[in-house]
């Protein structure tokens, strides 16, 4: 019996094409396992060793033994991507703590880049769990991603688009998260993978309609998955990965 490949994929909306595509490639399923977690999560199984192949937030990539990144798709953004946030009832400049969502580990590397080089301001990190949101107020900001920053429009007085803050300093678009090896994969398996990611990123539509329950809801998820959520692994994609990266040694 071979051994399946297993997979952890991050279970926000903005993977519904990437989940859409594995599961309606059949020959796939059946080489893969899959499961659902959220970013810092799928981060962890893949170094420890308990998944073969993840969509890892891009910050973790140097911490993980013989990382590989596969496949042309990512999780980026070219200006604001409308669910990495900073919210807070004080301007910038009064800030002086942040809370830093448990779930993510790039955002809170990103917002700390943007902290020291671009906003210019020293502020306390706190950590969380959840239900922290619910303390930002006064002069504690937070840094919430993810599907809950859906229900959060209007709720603070200040509200930061941290990818557009990325690309107010750098002109460059961010990548939040990559698919990521820990071990060598044969070519034919990349090339079926990243064929199942093609097929799910142009069936969008279909996507939203197989896993979202709430019908309202899937106008705006059409809208953000196609004009929020910039998937292609490009170019300037790469050259923003190093960026970060670079800065974040720094931090």
């Amino acid at each position: 019996m071979i051994e399946k490949i297993k997979i952890a994929l991050v279970s926000y909306y903005n993977t519904l094409p990437f989940l859409y595509g594995i599961q309606r490639d059949v020959d796939l399923m059946n080489t893969v396992s899959l499961r659902l977690e959220y970013p810092s999560k799928c981060a962890d199984l893949l170094k420890t060793g308990e998944v073969d192949l993840s969509l890892v937030p891009v910050i973790e990539i140097p911490n993980i033994p013989q990382a590989n990144i596969i496949g042309d798709y990512c999780i980026g953004s070219v200006g604001k991507v409308n669910t990495v946030m900073l919210y807070s009832d004080s301007p910038i400049e009064n800030i002086r703590s942040i809370a830093l969502d448990y779930q993510s580990r790039t955002s809170i590397m990103l917002v700390k880049v943007l902290a020291k080089y671009f906003w210019g301001i020293d502020v306390e990190y706190k950590e969380t769990s959840e239900g922290y949101i619910d303390a930002i107020s006064g002069s504690e900001a937070g840094v919430v991603i993810g599907d809950r920053t859906f229900d959060l429009n209007n709720t603070f007085a200040y509200q930061y688009d941290l990818s557009e803050e990325w690309q107010k300093f750098t002109g460059l678009p961010f990548v939040f998260a990559c698919w990521v090896s820990s071990n060598p994969q044969t070519e034919y398996f990349q090339k079926q993978f990243n064929s199942a990611l093609e097929f799910g990123l142009s069936q969008k539509e279909s996507s939203i309609e197989a896993f979202s329950n709430i019908e309202s809801n899937r106008n705006s998820l059409k809208e953000y998955l196609n004009e929020s959520i910039s998937y292609p692994f490009d170019a300037q994609k790469k050259e923003a990965l190093k960026k970060f990266l670079s800065l974040a040694q720094t931090i």
